[in-house]
């Protein structure tokens, strides 16, 4: 199996290249499963009933609604770990702190290493359209196949406009970065 990306000859409108053509590449997504695709492959698999199935991934989500809200980390099987998080401008004195600093709010997932260990050794199949939508190329990845790390603390964005970044989760506060940027 492997991840399917596109490379489109776009015309660039803006930045440096400007007025030409370059390829740019975006993931090339499938739709999105519908749960109740997802519980009657979890069934078969399980050999669990779908009505059982549904049952306990109703009582999942409910249960990861309610913790993370609380402002748990909470475990999301075989997949990792998800909280809720935020950025904020700075202030320089108590008096100005107030809800109107949050800039925004956001999910935080963190995936398992299985997961990680997963992308990594997944291929990349890249198909290549020029301008007309004309398929030009297909390459496989030959790539080691690195996988991004958690970088929790290396926002300069927030930092670079006098403002911060706080993301709690299992009862720690974590002072820094975005994920997923």
């Amino acid at each position: 199996m492997a991840i399917k990306v596109k490379a489109k000859e776009t015309l660039l409108k803006i930045g440096k290249y400007a007025g030409s053509y370059r390829y740019v590449l975006s993931a090339d997504l499938y739709s999105q499963l519908a749960a109740n695709k997802v519980i009657s492959e979890a069934s078969l698999r399980s050999g669990l009933s779908k009505g059982v199935m549904n049952a306990a991934w109703e009582a999942i989500g409910d249960v990861i609604s309610a913790w993370a809200t609380e402002g748990h980390s909470v475990a999301v099987p075989g997949l990792g770990s998800m909280r809720f998080g935020l950025n904020a401008r700075s202030v320089g004195s108590v008096e100005e702190v107030s809800s109107g600093l949050i800039t925004t709010r956001k999910v935080i997932f963190v995936p398992s290493a299985d997961i990680k260990q997963e992308l990594k050794d997944t291929s990349i199949s890249i198909t290549c359209y020029d301008r007309n939508g004309k398929v030009v190329k297909t390459v496989t990845s030959a790539d080691p196949g690195e996988v991004e790390e958690d970088n929790t603390n290396t926002n300069t964005d927030a930092t670079e406009q006098g403002g911060s970044s706080t993301e709690q989760g299992g009862g720690t506060s974590d002072s820094g970065g975005d994920m997923g940027e």
